[in-house]
């Protein structure tokens, strides 16, 4: 946990631009893979983690703007809990650890409901069933509706405060950037023919373990990279072909990283892989250069769209002028998803509020066309924005035969050209960046991404 001053700084916070009535902060419960006491690893709520820190399960935060009164919801441990799992601290202690005086035992959750229903209430859609039931029960509220009446205003509250990160929370993502260098940089060394691909993912996500609670994201890891979240791990690696691996780990905290490299079985590029990487670089780079307090992530995702459709005009590949063609929505053939996301506990950071709302506002609206309207992330940035940059380029079999057959941006792309490269895969590069005063900077060492780079480590 951080100092119990920034728990209780960030609840109050809240609590003045809220307003007046009771925020529900519900935690996260142990859940069951496939009976009760044989548990998933437990991951705590994140909202939950924001504002009161404790990464234990069956536990409850209420925040009452009007009274001023935080209360954390808990029960203490029995015997049996400390013959099977040990001793740990009171609910009364633990919420003393974060600033908060008031507790009581979960029971009175329930009696608290009648008081509840008096007062203006605002919750965050929660997003697991345990939680949908037991907000049901306490608010009155239909589970099936719960997102229909949560708060609008808390959700835009919580965004504001949680976008820009403090030192603490940059410090403990690098942490996580720590580790997930360590991770790419082993499977770049375990890349060669004859291995399988499950070997290296677990191997990776060993890591992950090893440095802190665990990967981000369930691993990307595979030759076949033209399917963008493909987590089948279960080919034999081959000279020749590339190897996408999209991972992150997540901190003791929980704050989060996210790296893609793409690397050749082997180590060696052929020609056709060398032209197609070095577009996807220079996009990277690009990028890099561009992000800056002021500029729109949606600005600076069209101005990746136009280097990787001018690099492939350049190799054949398409046609025309690139601003028309990107304007059109050609280049998505090629680069189906968004530029990137804002990441921090969450790898794709507050995306449980709803994504619409973390990544666009008033200002910037989404861009309703194959492709950019894949992008998570589209408003201006500001100071301490913590952001993925994740170009790619992608040759999708039956994407492809559907926008040839539909004749579909027909004039910009060069059918006939982009058939020899149907058994290509995928291509992708993804650093984690800080938006700063001036500019942008790369969030721990950076991966190794030159081709030079990478033919060093085979």
């Amino acid at each position: 946990m951080f100092e119990k001053q920034i728990y209780i700084a960030r609840r109050n916070r809240l609590r003045d631009k809220v307003g007046s009535g009771v925020v529900l902060i519900p935690g996260n419960t142990e859940s069951p893979m496939n009976y009760p006491d044989n548990t998933y690893h437990f991951r705590q709520d994140s909202t939950f983690l924001y504002l009161f820190g404790l990464d234990i399960p069956g536990l409850f935060g209420i925040i009452d703007a009007d009274s001023g009164n935080d209360t954390i919801f808990g029960d203490d441990i029995t015997m049996e809990d400390i013959i099977w799992m040990g001793t740990k601290p009171s609910v009364k202690d633990l919420a003393a650890s974060v600033g908060v005086k008031n507790t009581l035992p979960f029971k009175e959750l329930f009696n608290s409901s009648a008081h509840l229903k008096d007062n203006r209430i605002h919750f965050i859609p929660p997003y697991r069933a345990e939680n949908k039931l037991l907000l049901q029960e306490i608010t009155g509220i239909q589970a099936s509706l719960l997102s229909t009446y949560s708060s609008m205003e808390l959700i835009r509250i919580m965004v504001e405060m949680r976008s820009a990160k403090d030192r603490e929370e940059i410090a403990e993502i690098e942490k996580a950037c720590e580790t997930g260098f360590k991770m790419h940089l082993t499977a770049m060394k375990m890349a060669k023919p004859g291995v399988m691909e499950q070997e290296i993912a677990g191997t990776i996500e060993g890591i992950a373990h090893a440095g802190g609670s665990g990967t981000s994201f369930p691993t990307i890891l595979t030759q076949n990279g033209q399917t963008l979240h493909n987590h089948d791990h279960s080919f034999k690696l081959e000279k020749g072909r590339l190897m996408i691996v999209d991972a992150g780990a997540e901190s003791n905290m929980h704050y989060a990283s996210d790296f893609t490299r793409t690397i050749p079985v082997g180590g060696q590029f052929t020609q056709k892989q060398l032209d197609i990487y070095n577009i996807v670089l220079k996009a990277n780079n690009t990028t890099t250069t561009l992000i800056k307090p002021g500029e729109t992530y949606l600005s600076i995702h069209l101005k990746a769209a136009e280097v990787i459709a001018s690099g492939l005009k350049e190799l054949g590949l398409m046609k025309g002028d690139v601003h028309e063609a990107v304007a059109n929505g050609a280049h998505a053939l090629f680069f189906p998803h968004g530029l990137g996301h804002m990441m921090g506990l969450d790898v794709h950071d507050m995306e449980d509020y709803g994504q619409i709302h973390v990544g666009y506002d008033d200002e910037i609206h989404p861009i309703n066309q194959f492709g950019t309207a894949y992008l998570r992330f589209g408003r201006r940035l500001q100071k301490d924005f913590v952001i993925t940059n994740e170009p790619g380029i992608y040759f999708i079999p039956a994407l492809i035969e559907q926008w040839e057959k539909e004749k579909t941006n027909n004039t910009f792309i060069n059918f006939s050209k982009v058939k020899d490269y149907l058994d290509f895969g995928g291509i992708r590069l993804e650093d984690d960046i800080l938006v700063t005063e001036t500019g942008a900077r790369i969030l721990g060492n950076r991966i190794p991404i030159t081709p030079d780079e990478i033919g060093l480590l085979q």
